[in-house]
């Protein structure tokens, strides 16, 4: 460990359990504030999304961590929601969301357990009707605005089967479907 916990950024898990590397997430976050109080685009709320770390015992608390990687992907997106509006015009970035928005609500409207593709006979993928349960209720938000959150979308978790749904193709729709939300805020 780098610092001690009175100066840590995030609660230490104690006991055996598990937590993320606290060098690899100070790293990104000394990474991700650069970027931000620079003005850069080298890093962007998908990017923040997508951020992983190794575990180890003794490491940050996961729970912690996530809750502000949240925060700090919904600053992105409203940084990038801004400079999008500046340099688009408001016109032209609502025609994008809406596009965005449409090519989602098409791979969700297809016929329950034809989603997404399914993985090979002998390999596990998400669970097809857990997927397509969240899948419908996606469709219900984004024609009708039913309530869904940017944290439910995040946190979905999904149960394994033989023969599921293809797990990368799933979570670049729910990647897709959190940029469309935090695109509109």
């Amino acid at each position: 460990m780098t610092s001690s916990s009175a100066d840590a950024a995030f609660p230490y898990v104690t006991g055996r359990a598990k937590g993320y590397a606290p060098d690899d997430v100070d790293a990104f976050l000394e990474r991700a504030r650069e970027a931000y109080e620079g003005g850069s685009d080298d890093l962007t709320a998908a990017d923040v999304r997508r951020a992983a770390f190794p575990l180890r015992r003794g490491g940050y608390d996961i729970a912690a961590v996530d809750a502000a990687l949240s925060r700090l992907e919904d600053a992105f997106a409203l940084r990038e929601r801004q400079t999008a509006l500046s340099e688009l015009g408001a016109r032209a970035w609502v025609g994008d969301s809406r596009a965005r928005a449409q090519e989602i609500l098409d791979r969700l409207r297809r016929p329950r357990k034809q989603r997404f593709t399914r993985v090979g006979p002998l390999r596990f993928g998400y669970r097809v009707d857990e997927v397509d349960i969240v899948a419908d209720r996606l469709v219900r938000y984004l024609e009708t605005g039913e309530g869904v959150s940017v944290a439910q979308v995040r946190t979905v978790a999904f149960r394994m089967q033989l023969r599921g749904y293809d797990e990368a193709q799933v979570d670049a729709v729910l990647d897709g479907v959190v940029d469309v939300m935090l695109a509109v805020g």
